[in-house]
């Protein structure tokens, strides 16, 4: 999983493994170390009714509601998005980049524009 944030505009990126691993579990982590502190983003399955985010203990939770994660995970849509309060928030299936990049992309969904 991959995050990205712009201001107040936070955005995951999950591969086909984190989507079936959060499928699965309900939960997903990733940590960052920096030294002696340890920074956190996770995403959730929660009752709510829409995407709503927490920062606590130095982890920002994403919450997905159930049923938006049921059709997230099990269909080929690509992502939810949330305007509805102070943060934008995203969640998606990460792509193969059309670019050439040095990272591994083998666990990535391929481009609905195709691979050059």
């Amino acid at each position: 999983m991959k995050i990205r944030i712009k201001g107040n505009s936070i955005r995951y990126r999950l591969t086909k493994t984190d989507v079936a691993n959060f499928d699965r579990d309900g939960y997903l982590e990733e940590t960052t170390s920096f030294g002696a502190q340890v920074f956190k983003y996770a995403l959730q399955r929660s009752a709510n009714t829409e995407l709503a985010a927490g920062f606590n203990n130095n982890c920002i939770t994403i919450y997905m509601p159930i049923d938006m994660a049921y059709e997230w995970t099990n269909t080929d849509r690509v992502g939810f998005e949330s305007t509805g309060n102070q943060l934008y928030l995203l969640i998606e299936k990460d792509f193969v980049c059309l670019d050439n990049v040095t990272e591994d992309q083998s666990d990535n969904y391929p481009h609905p524009a195709g691979v050059c």
